[in-house]
């Protein structure tokens, strides 16, 4: 029999974040990444990686390869250029949800120099978040999906379907990742507006801009997040203009 889960709220600083500066680069990372190495804080739930990375313009993140891995990118501010080795390439920007499905191995590059393609230079850092969730199959076919999410819906202070692999969200204005057990959603709230989270086994909510009062664990920040296990239903309401993103899953990687 499994034993049940022991309801938890887990709040994690921005401060208290692994950092990467290197430069061109300044990446803060939930989860340990590349070096920075943590046993006791490798994933929750379905999720490996949630970093924030500013990148300056013209530098970025040259060819690299991933496997056995949905990577979702969603950018806050300014224009990351995506190549990849099925060839697929172009501009994401704010309110453009991206997946790359690693599969049996892709070769991708990400840079904040999106006039090789649009023809026009700019001195705008990029700023965005990408995130890592393990496929429920390894060995799957690599693939790539990039779709706007209606700006309507990301102002309506509600939690809009980002990426999906539930079936309830076949249908919807969401790009598919392969884990039918997770989802992410967003929301951009004005002051005052609420948004309630789901409930499921395990949550994943991070504000990536803004200010945000989190029902029974008080304020949260730019760059705070938290960690649900066995608990959901809170209401979280912005007390500044925010933006929030958050994953619900209903499994977790076996230890």
């Amino acid at each position: 029999m499994r034993t049940p889960m022991s309801p938890q709220i887990d709040v994690r600083r921005a401060d208290d974040r692994f950092k990467t500066e290197i430069g061109w680069l300044d990446s803060k990372h939930s989860f340990s990444f590349g070096h920075h190495h943590d046993p006791r804080n490798t994933h929750h739930g379905l999720l490996l990686v949630n970093n924030d990375d500013v990148v300056t313009p013209g530098m970025g993140f040259e060819t690299h390869p991933h496997r056995d891995m949905e990577i979702v990118t969603w950018v806050l501010r300014g224009s990351l250029v995506h190549q990849d080795s099925t060839g697929h390439n172009g501009v994401i920007y704010p309110g453009l949800a991206q997946r790359m499905s690693a599969g049996t191995g892709i070769l991708h590059s990400e840079k904040n120099d999106s006039w090789h393609l649009q023809g026009e230079r700019h001195d705008e850092p990029v700023h965005f978040v990408q995130m890592w969730v393990v496929p429920d199959e390894a060995g799957i076919t690599p693939g790539y999906e990039q779709l706007e999410i209606d700006e309507k819906l990301l102002s309506s202070g509600a939690l809009v379907p980002v990426a999906s692999g539930m079936e309830r969200h076949d249908g919807e204005a969401a790009i598919r990742i392969k884990n039918r057990y997770a989802a992410l959603y967003a929301a951009r709230l004005a002051p005052g507006q609420t948004a309630e989270l789901p409930d499921a086994p395990f949550l994943h909510l991070f504000v990536a801009r803004g200010a945000v009062n989190l029902e029974d664990a008080g304020p949260l920040g730019t760059g705070d997040a938290v960690r649900f296990t066995a608990v959901g239903g809170q209401r979280v309401t912005a007390t500044e203009p925010a933006e929030i993103l958050v994953w619900e899953m209903h499994a977790t990687i076996a230890a």
